[in-house]
């Protein structure tokens, strides 16, 4: 392969531990001036304590790149699968519906 062709690539490594992934079925993002935090939790039903299990911390450039990105993957998806149903989405931090236990207050 030719230096040409070889510039621009990154090769990148994916341990087995990284490769089973981490289940979340919420995340909370906030933000500073200079980065945005995305904590990714696995909530229980039934479970009133639940633990961040991974934690991202963007640039807001990246975190741009990263909205792009999960808009162009979720239109790819509804084109192949059909429209992801929802229903309204709630501002700020809400635990599931049906998930029991007791309710968070700000």
């Amino acid at each position: 392969m030719s230096n040409e062709n070889q510039q621009g690539q990154i090769n990148i490594e994916l341990n087995e531990e990284v490769a089973e992934g981490v289940y979340s079925n919420l995340a909370i993002i906030t933000h500073s001036h200079s980065e945005f935090v995305i904590d990714f939790i696995n909530i229980m039903p039934g479970v009133p304590k639940a633990k961040v299990k991974s934690r991202i911390i963007l640039t807001p450039e990246h975190a741009k790149r990263l909205n792009a990105a999960l808009r162009d993957n979720i239109a790819k998806f509804e084109a192949q699968h059909g429209e992801i149903k929802h229903t309204d989405v709630p501002q700020g931090p809400v635990f599931p519906m049906g998930f029991g236990g007791p309710q968070g207050l700000a």
